[in-house]
């Protein structure tokens, strides 16, 4: 199976400026490549220290100029705050830029502050979402964009660069599905399911699961495999890896909570995700220690031989997937993540790719 890194940029350092934070995350994706990873991805965020990464176009722009065969990953970029237009002309002339190494996720975002900072009501965040996403596969594989509908009405246009019609984006075309009800339209999309860990494996497990049988009824193919993402820890020494994880990961966790405002009252308010109510309200009812210890868990910590072990569990259930892995988080100091990093990439991405899973090709 194929491995990727996720650049985070987060700011949870103390006396640590924002560029410096910026510029550790870039060169871990150069590290990436050399350290054997098959993929790195950047999301993007706005306006907070929990992820500042405003333009996952560019930080895979510096990237291509940097590496020479890792693929690049944009996970995603967030319809709703983007032109589909533009984002349709930005992955052509990144995939080109870079040889045909882009794997494209879109999102439809998540964070009540980046909506309002943008001055898009949330409750338009499903149409915006629904509408985009079929501009922009259309548009990626036909060169032309257009639409019809209320949000992005645009009059057809032929884009230049023209993509190359000898390169497919077939298998390199991703949309996160968060909540049950994004399942479905990630599978009438007909595009691969990219999700974040935030349960019990099993539980998640059902979701893709369910997300499969559904491609299959919309598009008569068999899905390519999920993107799976983790926050990392990996160590020698089993107790300091757990004691990182419990620091690190329960931290990145309560950033999470901080972010998304998760243990609020307003997502049953909020058309179109009223499902993250129940989350939030499991969240206030178990309490946030007993929820950060269960997130902790829920991700991806230990030895290598361990982190091994639980990704040949995760095979189990699912299949194919594409593990996806952060190293650097909670204010995790730079040293330790690259080690981590450098790590997992010597001794647990051999052993995953030896599962063999279909893995997205960059033609």
């Amino acid at each position: 199976m194929d491995v990727g890194v996720l650049l985070v940029f987060q700011n949870y350092h103390e006396n640590v400026s924002d560029e410096e934070v910026f510029r550790h995350d870039l060169e871990l994706g150069v590290l990436a490549e050399k350290a054997g990873f098959d993929s790195v991805w950047s999301a993007e965020h706005h306006f907070d220290d929990y992820s500042m990464c405003p333009d996952n176009f560019a930080i895979m722009s510096y990237l291509a100029g940097k590496t020479s065969k890792i693929k690049l990953g944009i996970g995603a970029t967030i319809l709703p705050w983007n032109d589909p237009l533009r984002v349709v002309e930005k992955a052509i002339m990144l995939d080109q830029m870079s040889g045909n190494r882009v794997l494209l996720g879109m999102g439809r975002g998540l964070a009540k502050m980046e909506y309002e900072a943008f001055g898009i009501p949330m409750e338009e965040a499903r149409p915006r979402f629904n509408e985009a996403a079929e501009m922009v596969l259309r548009g990626l594989r036909t060169g032309v964009v257009s639409g019809d509908g209320p949000m992005y009405p645009q009059p057809e246009i032929a884009l230049r660069p023209a993509p190359n019609p000898d390169v497919s984006w077939d298998g390199r075309l991703f949309a996160a599905a968060m909540s049950p009800d994004s399942v479905p339209i990630v599978a009438e999309l007909g595009v691969q399911m990219m999700t974040f860990m935030q349960f019990p494996f099993e539980q998640h497990a059902e979701a893709i699961n369910g997300w499969k049988q559904l491609f299959r009824e919309a598009n008569g193919t068999e899905p390519g495999p999920p993107v799976i993402q983790d926050f990392v820890i990996c160590h020698e020494d089993e107790e300091e890896a757990r004691r990182l994880a419990y620091e690190h990961i329960n931290r990145y966790f309560l950033s999470v909570i901080k972010h998304y405002d998760f243990a609020g009252k307003h997502w049953r308010e909020t058309p179109g995700y009223e499902t993250y109510q129940a989350g939030a309200d499991m969240i206030r009812e178990a309490g946030m220690e007993a929820a950060a210890d269960a997130y902790v868990e829920a991700n991806i910590y230990g030895t290598p031989e361990q982190c091994i072990e639980k990704y040949a569990y995760r095979h189990e259930l699912i299949g194919d997937f594409l593990p996806n892995a952060a190293f650097s988080f909670g204010g995790i100091p730079f040293e330790t993540a690259e080690k981590s990093l450098k790590l997992f990439g010597e001794k647990v991405v051999p052993e995953v790719h030896k599962m063999k899973a279909k893995a997205p090709v960059a033609v």
